[in-house]
């Protein structure tokens, strides 16, 4: 499984941006997947988790009413809506992927495939 992420940029406070993420082949569907982000000098941190099927869906509170996951399995794409961003939302974005039991949500951080990330940076 082959992640691509883009969406990425630089977007004022306030602002918003859609992350996607494409995976290639055609188990996509077959994948809980998660958006994670890292700041620098921080650790990676899961901001949200989707189940396969797309029903089921958790977040970090730190992003928790401002960000949004969702997931189309006809185009092997998940998307993460980012709305009224701030300053401290600026860090490099990913995509993972995770092989689990359908409509199981998987909230963990031990995933199977990852993205290459793409960087959001969020101005003052």
């Amino acid at each position: 499984v082959q992640l691509v992420e883009s969406g990425g940029g630089l977007v004022q406070a306030g602002g918003s941006l859609r992350l996607s993420c494409k995976s290639s082949g055609r188990t996509f569907s077959m994948y809980g997947m998660g958006w994670f982000r890292q700041a620098p000098g921080k650790e990676r941190e899961l901001l949200a988790a989707i189940s396969r099927g797309g029903n089921r869906q958790n977040y970090a509170d730190a992003v928790k009413g401002r960000f949004t996951i969702s997931r189309d399995n006809y185009r092997n794409t998940v998307y993460l809506q980012m709305n009224n961003l701030k300053p401290e939302d600026t860090a490099v974005y990913y995509c993972a992927a995770k092989s689990t039991i359908q409509s199981v949500l998987y909230t963990g951080t031990e995933y199977d495939y990852w993205g290459q990330g793409t960087l959001v940076t969020v101005s003052s």
